[in-house]
């Protein structure tokens, strides 16, 4: 078994680090906010008042947080992670949705310390987490994954390897920039059928078993049809920043992504809305609010 540093207890971080108690591991946790640490104590987990004292005997560090800033905090900040020392042969592993830029940059940080780097990024939601049933999206030496392949088999049900690090992020954030404008397309199709008059129950449940359902299309129904936005699955700042992180890639690499800025200009409406807290069905709000030449009527 082994000794796990733990930054980031959110609802996955807590979820996974139940997972690896499970699975017989000595877990640290460490959250910025240090209350919701306290289930996690109470089921078996130690707690670590920084990042730097969580990894101090640690054999594995994995963080699981919301962006590039509170990444860039817990690993390279005055009481980060590299503040710490981590003894020699430990791995860190991200399992944050980050910027591809941002991940290259932390693994040259780690590098440079001697720390061995998984970039990670999941996917399977909290369900997924609670069950222990992620998919983890890796970036990583071979060797380095393959020392990992054990631990994270306590909350991953498989790891799907794309290359060294960075080639993970990649992936997650082409594949969540995809799911943004799939979220958009389904929200404008519902209201052009509420405008036309249909029958908007049997539209949803056609739509949900059509060729055009995908995991990602039959949540968002459910929580449209049922004006549940505040039921959160994925909130809307994360599917935002997410977008955005997407958008950043594909300029950097000079490929044009008009569908997709398109649909992150819409989930920027939604947060200066006042809706970041929500789950991303929320978008359909914003729709129903834009006239045919996409301004408010």
């Amino acid at each position: 078994m082994a000794t796990v540093a733990f930054l980031g207890t959110g609802i996955m971080g807590a979820a996974m680090v139940r997972c690896l108690l499970a699975d017989g591991h000595t877990v640290t946790v460490c959250n910025r906010t240090a209350h919701k640490t306290a289930p996690l104590v109470a089921a078996g987990a130690s707690a670590a008042d920084s990042p730097a004292d969580a990894v101090t005997d640690a054999d594995f560090i994995i963080a699981s947080v919301g962006d590039d800033a509170a990444s860039r905090e817990i690993w390279l900040g005055p009481r980060g992670v590299l503040a710490g020392r981590p003894r020699a042969g430990v791995i860190a592993i991200e399992h944050s949705t980050l910027s591809h830029d941002w991940i290259i940059a932390l693994h040259g940080a780690l590098a440079a310390a001697g720390v061995a780097f998984i970039d990670g990024p999941v996917t399977g939601g909290p369900t997924g987490a609670a069950a222990g049933t992620l998919t983890v999206l890796v970036g990583a030496a071979d060797a380095t994954l393959a020392r990992a392949r054990p631990l994270l088999q306590a909350y991953a049900r498989d790891c799907v390897h794309f290359g060294l690090p960075g080639a993970g992020t990649a992936y997650k954030v082409i594949v969540n920039l995809v799911a943004t404008a799939q979220i958009t397309a389904l929200a404008e199709g519902y209201a052009i059928a509420e405008r036309a008059g249909l029958d908007m129950p049997l539209v949803a449940a056609t739509l949900g078993h059509s060729t055009v359902a995908s995991p990602v299309v039959t949540y968002l129904l459910d929580r449209i049809v049922r004006d549940a936005h505040d039921d959160v699955y994925f909130a809307t700042r994360w599917r935002c920043k997410d977008a955005a992180y997407g958008l950043q890639l594909a300029a950097r690499l000079g490929q044009a992504a008009p569908t997709c800025a398109a649909a992150g200009d819409l989930f920027e409406r939604a947060m200066e809305a006042g809706h970041g807290d929500r789950n991303s069905s929320v978008i359909i709000d914003v729709l129903r609010g834009l006239g045919s030449g996409g301004e408010s009527t």
